[in-house]
């Protein structure tokens, strides 16, 4: 879909890991944000007509040489620019301040004052906590700047210029441990931008569906169906538009959850809910043969990437003529693929980094290839797909493939779905356990507040606390000595991955609790030969990622 008509605000990214973390936060308030690398050229950026400029943290000293800098030229746009952490020290390091080291660090949660009569403070606390997290401080501000808040050791924590629309935070406001910092972020985006907020999940799937139809015109469509949520709302998007024009190919190719390939038939084949064109391929010798001796994590994804074009390639000459290629793209794959920011490449996607260079299609449509996670969700809700669809587990592209560490085969695989099974399995019966509980002992009531939402809806908004929002087994590629019964084992040891996240950007470990995991375990261990250890992944992301690849 074209944005081109939204208003927007662009994030310049100087390499900070909370870039996508920024864009999201003022996409919550309705507004339609992009990532842009600092080199991106001046023109380019006035030609986009942004309602309002952020610059992003990044790794490096402003005063370093060769440090990431950017046109003077963009403070005199005439649009309101807010610099965070070290876009704030770039700003005054470019307009004749100074930024030096400090001689106290700060990180992590630190007290703040602030003006609240600033524009950028307004409905904020005198008092607040934000995030630190710099080596580097300014330790005087630049001409026209004043300062609207400080702390203990940084006396310019938020500088302003309030005739020239431009401001500067020290902190991070984007992240969690900001405790206000949604505010400030909307406090920029409607007080000083003067944004309306038109970025709606109902005017986008309407749009989207008139520009397909204008685009597609009479051809014909081909469409990479997963199951996944990404892939389906792809799907049923495409299917409101062209209708029968669309043929979906679901390739399993072996590396899918347990059961999922037929689950997958079974909702959008032909005795499913949707009027679509459908064709399984059944491809999984084909994969673990591609794979037989392949342990890089890139190098995996690759293969599975390529192969995933190829098979399609294929369906397509059997089908006759197809103009278009449908993929469930979203925003996050193509920023962390090292195609929209300046940060560095985490890992390639089977759809954005693995395709090859020949492609048997007039073009690729990835509808919703502007969209995170959660928006992906709210336009698969206005589509009318069911709840249980809408908010299935996140499933990577190359499924197992980066869930098994080490060459992936046949074997690895039914150890790593039937752990995985398991898991989730008791993971979900503990918090609907919990939320059954909880809606009996507060009473009718909150029934009744739920009156349009199904009965799986009502439960899943009750579930406890450390519910993840993302959780999973892996094969590690570590095997180790065991006993079961009176015999000595060697065999692998499964990781369990649980996270609490709100964006998928960032993300902390889950607190199951202590009895789920036992139960867990102990159910992995019996009944999953070839396994003779359970283990719970701690890690954090950063410095880690969700997936284990």
């Amino acid at each position: 879909m074209s944005v081109n008509k939204k208003e927007k605000i662009i994030v310049i990214d100087f390499g900070g890991q909370y870039n996508q973390l920024v864009a999201r936060r003022v996409r919550e308030n309705n507004v339609y944000c992009e990532i842009y690398s600092y080199k991106t050229p001046l023109e380019d950026i006035k030609n986009m007509s942004p309602k309002g400029i952020i610059l992003t943290g990044g790794p490096a000293s402003c005063y370093e040489e060769n440090a990431a800098s950017c046109d003077t030229g963009l403070f005199e746009m005439g649009v309101p620019v807010l610099g965070l952490c070290y876009g704030a020290q770039l700003m005054m390091h470019l307009l004749g301040g100074k930024v030096e080291h400090a001689p106290v660090r700060e990180y992590g949660h630190i007290d703040l004052t602030v003006d609240t009569s600033s524009p950028v403070f307004a409905d904020v606390s005198e008092n607040t906590v934000c995030f630190m997290s710099h080596n580097d401080y300014i330790s005087k501000a630049a001409p026209g700047f004043h300062t609207i808040a400080h702390t203990e050791n940084c006396p310019f924590a938020a500088i302003a210029n309030d005739e020239k629309k431009l401001y500067g935070f020290q902190y991070h406001p984007e992240v969690l441990h900001t405790t206000e910092g949604s505010v400030m972020l909307k406090n920029f985006v409607y007080n000083v931008c003067g944004c309306s907020g038109d970025w709606k999940m109902d005017s986008f799937v309407q749009e989207s569906i008139e520009e397909i139809r204008k685009k597609v015109g009479d051809g014909k469509v081909l469409c990479a169906l997963s199951g996944g949520v990404d892939s389906s709302v792809a799907a049923v998007l495409l299917s409101k538009a062209v209708g029968k024009q669309l043929t979906c190919v679901f390739v399993d190719h072996g590396l899918l959850r347990k059961d999922e390939g037929d689950q997958v038939e079974g909702i959008f084949g032909p005795d499913g809910s949707y009027d679509l064109n459908f064709i399984r391929v059944n491809a999984a010798s084909r994969y673990y043969e591609k794979l037989k001796d392949v342990t890089e994590p890139e190098r995996k994804r690759k293969i599975i990437g390529e192969e995933f074009i190829r098979v399609f390639e294929e369906e397509a000459k059997k089908i006759g003529r197809v103009d278009y290629l449908v993929q469930g793209t979203i925003y996050p794959d193509v920023v962390e693929s090292g195609l929209g920011g300046e940060s560095a490449v985490i890992k390639s996607h089977h759809n954005v980094g693995g395709l090859p260079e020949h492609v048997d299609f007039k073009e690729i449509i990835e509808p919703l290839k502007y969209l995170f996670k959660d928006e992906v969700r709210k336009v698969g809700l206005e589509l009318g797909i069911p709840d249980h669809l809408v908010f299935r587990q996140p499933f990577p592209g190359p499924g197992l493939g980066v869930r098994i560490i080490g060459e992936v085969n046949e074997e690895k695989v039914r150890i790593v779905q039937d752990a995985d099974a398991i898991y989730r399995s008791e993971v979900e019966k503990a918090a609907e356990e919990y939320a059954v509980k909880k809606l009996s002992y507060e009473g009718a009531e909150i029934w009744g507040g739920h009156l349009h939402n199904s009965r799986a809806a009502i439960i899943r908004h009750n579930y406890p606390d450390w519910m993840p929002d993302q959780y999973f087994a892996a094969l590690t590629n570590m095997r180790s000595v065991g006993v079961m019964g009176d015999e000595r084992t060697y065999d692998y040891a499964v990781c369990l991955r649980a996270v609490k996240t709100v964006d998928f950007m960032t993300a902390e470990a889950a607190q199951i609790p202590w009895e789920v995991l036992q139960k867990v375990m102990n159910r992995v261990i019996n009944e999953v030969s070839g396994v003779n250890r359970v283990m719970f992944d701690l890690t954090s992301k950063p410095p880690g990622t969700i997936e284990l690849e």
